[in-house]
């Protein structure tokens, strides 16, 4: 993006994850995108200026919302690359509604995550990363979908 000094990614020296200890078809999974997913008329999603404290933070958005009402607000991606008109693409939430459909994990919660492109390691590893797993043991997930953009 024309940055000077290339970016460090936010990491954990000790990774906080564990392995899955059942079978998909028996687990609660979860969605996190990194897309700046929005809903279309909400709001909470779509108006969310820098100016507020949680601007870059990371928010719940209700799973049974329509994929057509799904959207990115992000002008963080590679324009000559891609495009983000497949919301699946950026956020698989109805690869993950057909696996609960075929049987192939158990359940999604009633909530998926959104998070806004944060570039502050320290507020990823101290605030946002501790905030997204509140959240997973808060809807009683066995795993959470990640996908970065």
């Amino acid at each position: 993006q024309g940055y000077e000094k290339s970016y460090q990614w936010a990491h954990f020296d000790e990774v906080p994850f564990t392995p899955v200890r059942k079978p998909l078809s028996e687990c609660r999974i979860g969605l996190l995108g990194t897309s700046e997913v929005a809903v279309r008329f909400d709001p909470a999603t779509e108006h969310n200026p820098i100016s507020e404290e949680d601007f870059r933070g990371v928010y719940p958005i209700p799973a049974s919302t329509p994929t057509d009402k799904l959207y990115s607000r992000t002008a963080a991606f590679d324009r000559n690359a891609t495009h983000l008109d497949d919301v699946n693409a950026y956020y698989p939430i109805d690869r993950l509604r057909e696996a609960v459909a075929d049987g192939r994990i158990h359940a999604m919660p009633a909530r998926v995550l959104g998070a806004y492109n944060n570039y502050s390691q320290r507020k990823v590893l101290t605030q946002e990363a501790p905030k997204a797993l509140a959240f997973c043991r808060e809807e009683g997930l066995d795993a959470c979908v990640l996908v970065p953009v």
